[in-house]
């Protein structure tokens, strides 16, 4: 994916709240990281500094959780699950078969949607999320696994998701 492509990303309404309280808390915590590397850089050799390193790197990691959850929240799709329930989509529960007989019940969406009970969430970039967008009730299809291998899985059921 280049820079200039946006992706949508679903969330429900309460993740959507919670990702922004949190975006929200670290961009005020912006001050207090800033006073924490001016108070390290105070006392002396850089090269040396071990807490102005520590707090620089600190630093770096929420600016860059900044970046990510400031993207994330421009590109939202808040709420609305597909209302249809024709094909496997963002915001839609999948239920899928393996080649095993085992059954499971997912959520199609973002990773920082978090759980729902004993609903997990997948993402449509995850190999097994890929595979089952676009998908129909009924058919097969292929994901590729981490160790070089390959699965086949059904999918059983689609159903808008409800909260």
């Amino acid at each position: 994916m280049t820079v200039t492509e946006t992706q949508v990303t679903w969330l429900t309404q309460d993740a959507f709240d919670r990702l922004k309280a949190e975006l929200d808390e670290l961009i005020a915590n912006r001050p207090v990281i800033a006073a924490e590397i001016n108070a390290r850089r105070e006392e002396g050799d850089l090269k040396e500094n071990g807490g102005y390193h520590a707090a620089r790197e600190e630093q770096g990691q929420q600016e860059g959780r900044i970046r990510q959850l400031q993207e994330l929240l421009r590109t939202a799709q808040v709420g609305t699950s597909p209302t249809s329930a024709n094909e496997a989509a963002p915001g839609t529960v999948l239920t899928i078969r393996y080649d095993d007989d085992d059954t499971e019940r997912v959520l199609l969406g973002s990773r920082e949607e978090g759980s729902h009970g004993d609903l997990q969430v997948i993402s449509p970039n995850s190999p097994l999320g890929a595979a089952l967008l676009g998908a129909k009730a009924g058919e097969d299809r292929e994901y590729a696994l981490p160790d070089g291998g390959s699965m086949k899985v059904t999918l059983v059921e689609i159903t808008p998701f409800t909260g």
